[in-house]
Formats: C-alpha cells, structure tokens, sequence
C-alpha cells in the first residue's frame, strides 16, 4: 500500500492525503498543507500579448502588489488563459522533458466517482522544479534552497517539524479569483516508516526492514509556480509565488516575479510544444508476457507472515495487519507513459505522477485517507469489493450481494470505528460524526463500500496533526 500527501504554506485552501493500493513495500505519501483565508484581494495579474482571460492595467497591478507586500510576505501573481489548446500531460511534458527523471515534480489529476458512472474531476494541477527541497533519511534532513543557494543538513527527533519551522515564516496573501484547488506549496511523500518518527520508543528506526532501494523517508518540494487546469471554466491558470523576502525591495521583487511568471507562461506557449507518442491501446495485458514472479518475498515467506499474523490478531495485538509484498518487473516503458497508461485502464479520483530524485511514483487511487479544509477533518474509510457489472442489472446484483456480505460489511465497520478514533484524536470533543454510512461507489472495475467521517479540529491542532 502506498500514500500520497501534500503540504502548502501558501493560499491554498485544503489539505489533503490520499492512499494508493501498490504491491510496494514503501508506501508514499504527497500531501498539501493550506491556509485559512486571512486577506483577500483582488487578483494580481500581469499584461501579456498572448491571448488571456484577464488584463488589468500595469500601474492598477503594481499598486496591488504593494498594498499586499504590507500585509504578507507572500504574493501570488497570475494569469488566466485558455485551456482549449493544452492538456495536463501535455503541460507536464511541457515543464518536464522526455530524458529528465530527476527534476522534482508533478501532475494530478482525478476522475470523480457517481452514481452511473465517473466523470472528470474540475481541476488537474502541475508543477515542477521546487523552490525548496527536504529530504529525510532517517533523522538526518537536508534542506536545499535552490533560490538561495543554500544546503544545510539538521540531526531533528521529528523532521516533520521542518517545513512547519519555514512556513512560520511565511505571510501569504490569498485572493480572492484564485481557483479553489492547490494553488502552491508543499508536494511530496513520506514512506510507511514515518510512523518511527511519531512512535519513536515502540518502533526505533534500528528496528526498521532493510531498505535496498534506499529511498528517503520523507521527501517534500517548495512550489512556488503552479499551474491549475479548471475543466468547468475551461482555462488555466498559470501562477507564481513571490517571497519578498528574497529582494532588497518591493519594487525589484514584482519585477521578477513578473518576469518569472512570463518565464512560466512562455513554456506552454511554446511554439515547439513537445510531441507525445500515439501509443496503441490494446486492454490485453495476456499479450505482453506472463504474470509478475520476481518479487521480495518467496511463497513460503508469505505464508508464514500470513500465519504470525494470524497469530498477533488472536492475541489482540492488533484488529489488522496489511501484509505487502512488492513484486517487480523490468521494462523499457517510460514512467510517464506508464502513467498515461494507468490513467486510461483505471481512472481515479487521486491519480498522480510524482518524480523526485531516486523515486517515481505512479498512481491511480480510489481512496482519500485525510482531507482538512477550513478546520473540518474528512477521513473516507474504503474497505469491501466487488467487480463491476457489465450490465446496470448486474451492478445492482453485485451491490446487492456485496452488502450482504458478512465479512466485507465486517471489515468495513472496523475501520469506520478505527476512523472515528483517528479523528478524534484532533477533534473538538463531541464533534466527530458519521456523515455516510457503507455507500456502495462504483469505478471503473470495481465497487467499494464507502462511509464519511467528519470531526472539527481542536484548537490544540493543525493539519500536521491530522
């Protein structure tokens, strides 16, 4: 299993963690953390002679970036185009070349769920080259400003505590047109054995499984350019972060953030936008050699496992244990054309491509596994399967009989009562509620069974504690 997480310092407005299903032994997280509304402009925009949406004279755009540098010290400048002569993958590529697989950054996408069906979620977001990288390997972190310069490395209990140091810092300006999606911040993911740094006495990192791909523990990315694509409005914005604190006057910090922005721009208004390859869709994977052999673990191995498992359950050590076992496969493919691949054969609400130095993630994922937004917790438990039909007929035969399942109902009300524990942990005390209730979603294969749980945060805690 793996999970996606993400964390913002900047106007944004949601934060959220998504769980991926994988055969990986290292489960990723690519979070957001966003801010509460605290000022709200109008936004700030700067004239160009591509075609846009939206154009404000230079001396109205100046005055409005001064009036919000004596309010923050983060400042968003944006334009708004159309989207009818770009895609999201198009822009990824656009930011990103074919050849580059260490560049930090990423493409999210998301195909919402229904009740006939799934259909395209508004928005889709790409961003590249952070302003600002961590990296933790155990409770050594390096964080490398690539704005400054700069390379410093910190021995810290809970690196955690890092991006939370640097966003104190940070002051920024919301507005009031910006798209209600991830406008900025922190992109990245944290392995399963984050865990050590919360539960440092019963799981030390000297515990912790050989590593052999030695991938970080934590890796998060600064973005400061961002580019969102609303598929209900039809445009897209391009958006630049300005960290004032980085020139020697308010003046001179405009005029590069407007160059940068047109920098940003100029990239997906290139004339020589880059080609992607037709490829062939044939939804026969039969065709391309047998099933995955190679894996971490031997059959025996796995069957042992299952069995100590087995055995802590009884004891009541635990209410589940998810055994993993990675299963590999080489190939000539291009990741990025294995993502567009994936998002063809299985759309999702949380599809996403994450590069960064030494991992490649790929994703297409059901399941939400936290979403904070204006101090409300959603925590979406998912647990009960069945195939989709090939007939509407047989759907609801299939639904039918996977809510009279005893096991999978089971199952799924564990972890509903699992859930309202977790949130509760940062609720206000009587707050936590069960919205919905064993839901049956449909997707694109498959059914699950769904609930919703709700909890306000306490005063006491923020997104880094959910």
């Amino acid at each position: 299993m793996q999970s996606l997480s993400t964390s913002s310092p900047f106007p944004s407005q949601r934060h959220c963690l998504t769980r991926v299903r994988s055969r990986s032994t290292t489960s990723l997280h690519h979070g957001f953390l966003f801010f509460s509304r605290k000022h709200h402009l109008q936004s700030l925009k700067c004239s160009t002679l591509v075609q846009q949406l939206d154009s404000i004279p230079e001396k109205e755009e100046a005055a409005r970036f001064m009036e919000a540098s004596k309010k923050g010290n983060l400042v968003p400048l944006q334009r708004t185009i159309f989207s009818d002569h770009l895609t999201p993958v198009l822009a990824y590529r656009c930011l990103i070349n074919e050849d580059d697989r260490k560049t930090p950054s990423f493409l999210f996408e998301s195909v919402e769920q229904g009740s006939k069906g799934t259909s395209m979620g508004r928005y889709s977001v790409v961003g590249a080259q952070p302003a600002m990288e961590i990296v933790a390997r155990e409770h050594l972190v390096s964080i490398e400003d690539h704005e400054e310069g700069q390379l410093t490395e910190e021995f810290v209990a809970d690196p955690l505590t890092i991006p939370q140091r640097i966003m104190e810092d940070f002051k920024p300006q919301l507005i009031d047109d910006l798209p209600k999606a991830f406008c900025g911040g922190w992109v990245g993911y944290f392995s399963y054995d984050t865990v050590r740094y919360a539960e440092r006495k019963k799981l030390p990192f000297h515990g912790a499984p050989f590593d052999d791909r030695k991938l970080a523990d934590i890796h998060l990315g600064l973005y400061t350019d961002v580019i969102v694509f609303d598929h209900v409005e039809k445009k897209v914005h391009i958006i630049h972060w300005v960290r004032l604190n980085r020139f020697y006057s308010v003046e001179a910090a405009y005029h590069d953030g407007k160059h940068q922005l047109a920098t940003l721009l100029s990239r997906v208004h290139n004339l020589n936008i880059p080609t992607l390859s037709a490829g062939s869709i044939i939804l026969s994977p039969c065709k391309y050699g047998s099933a995955l052999t190679k894996s971490n673990m031997s059959t025996e191995e796995y069957k042992d496992a299952v069995l100590e498992a087995k055995e802590h359950i009884q004891a009541g050590d635990v209410f589940q244990i998810v055994l993993s076992q990675r299963f590999e496969k080489r190939t000539f493919a291009d990741p990025f054309e294995v993502y567009r691949a994936l998002r063809t054969v299985n759309p999702s609400p949380y599809m996403a491509f994450l590069q960064s130095q030494g991992c490649i993630l790929v994703a297409s994922s059901p399941e939400i596994l936290t979403h904070v937004h204006e101090r409300k917790i959603v925590s979406r438990p998912l647990a009960g399967t069945i195939r989709r039909g090939k007939t509407e007929e047989q759907d609801l035969f299939n639904e039918h009989k996977l809510l009279n399942d005893e096991k999978q109902c089971a199952e799924h009300i564990m972890l509903v009562d699992l859930g309202r524990n977790d949130v509760g942990k940062v609720s206000k005390p009587g707050s936590v509620k069960v919205e919905k209730l064993m839901n049956v979603e449909r997707y694109s294969h498959v059914m699950h069974i769904s609930s919703t749980l709700l909890g306000r945060i306490a005063s006491c805690s923020s997104c880094r504690n959910c």
